[in-house]
C-alpha cells in the first residue's frame, strides 16, 4: 500500500502530538478509530476506505513512534501482522530495502472516548473553505502565545477572532458565511488544536464549522478516501 496514504491517516488524528494513543479497527475494507486529547477538550471519530488487512484491533500506544518509524521507508509498504490466538502482537512494515518491527500495545490501557449519545443544537453553521482555512492558520501562526479563538454573532454577522479578549489585544479577525444564524452569546475554543485540525486537514476544500452555545463545536471533513469529525469543547478566554 502506499504509505502517503497511511500517514494521512495518522496526521488526522495525531495532530501534530494531541493524540498518541488509539485503538486501531480494521473492519472489512476500512480502517478506523475513535480518538481523545488527554485534557478531553477534542475528540473524534476517522475512517479510512480502500483498506486492505484482515479484521482486527490493533493497540498503537505510541503513535509518535510509529510515524517516525514510517518515515524510514519509501513509499510502498507492506504491513504484517503477528498475533498470539486472536490477539495481536507487532506488524512489520517493510518496503523493497528494509523493514521495521512496531509492538502493539494491549487495549486495555489505552482510553477510550466516551460516546455522544446526544448532541446540543448547533446555532451556527459556518462555510469553511481553502482561504479561511490558511488564513486562520496563517493567523494563528502569527500570534503563537494566543490560547483560544472565538465566535462572535451579532445581527447576522459572524466573526472568528483569534485572541478576542476584553482588554485591548493583538487579534485576528475573520468575517465568515453561514449556512444557518442565530444570535448566540461569545463561545470560545483552543485555538492551537483548531490550527493543528486544519493543518492535518488542509487538501479539503470545503467544510462545515457548527457552534452550539453551550460550549461544542463540531466540523466534519470529506476528502478523498477520508472520513473525520472533530468536537471541540469550549474554553473560557482570557
Amino acid at each position: 500500500m502506499e504509505k502517503q496514504k497511511l500517514q494521512r491517516f495518522i496526521d488526522k488524528y495525531h495532530l501534530s502530538g494531541n493524540v498518541n494513543s488509539v485503538v486501531l479497527n480494521s473492519v472489512g475494507n476500512t480502517l478506523e478509530t475513535r480518538f481523545i486529547t488527554g485534557d478531553k477538550s477534542l475528540l473524534g471519530e476517522l475512517s479510512m476506505n480502500s483498506w486492505k488487512f484482515e479484521d482486527i484491533n490493533l493497540g498503537v500506544y505510541d503513535t509518535e513512534q510509529f510515524s517516525r518509524l514510517l518515515g524510514v521507508l519509501s513509499d510502498d509498504v507492506q504491513i504484517k501482522l503477528t498475533k498470539s490466538g486472536d490477539k495481536a502482537i507487532s506488524l512489520e512494515v517493510s518496503d523493497s530495502y528494509s523493514k521495521f518491527n512496531f509492538m502493539l500495545s494491549d487495549l486495555s490501557v489505552i482510553n477510550t472516548p466516551p460516546e455522544l449519545k446526544t448532541l446540543p443544537e448547533f446555532q451556527l453553521k459556518i462555510k469553511v473553505d481553502t482561504r479561511f482555512i490558511t488564513t486562520f492558520i496563517a493567523g494563528k501562526s502569527a500570534l503563537p502565545d494566543t490560547d483560544t479563538f472565538s465566535v462572535l454573532s451579532n445581527n447576522d454577522v459572524v466573526k472568528l477572532v483569534i485572541g478576542h479578549s476584553s482588554i485591548n489585544t493583538n487579534k485576528v479577525t475573520l468575517p465568515v458565511e453561514t449556512e444557518t444564524y442565530e444570535d448566540i452569546d461569545i463561545v470560545s475554543f483552543n485555538a492551537e488544536l483548531f490550527k493543528d485540525v486544519l493543518t492535518a486537514n488542509k487538501e479539503c476544500e470545503s467544510a462545515v464549522l457548527e457552534i452550539s452555545e453551550s460550549g461544542l463545536a463540531r466540523i466534519n471533513f470529506k476528502v478523498d478516501e477520508y472520513d473525520v469529525t472533530y468536537y471541540l469543547v469550549a474554553v473560557r478566554a482570557v
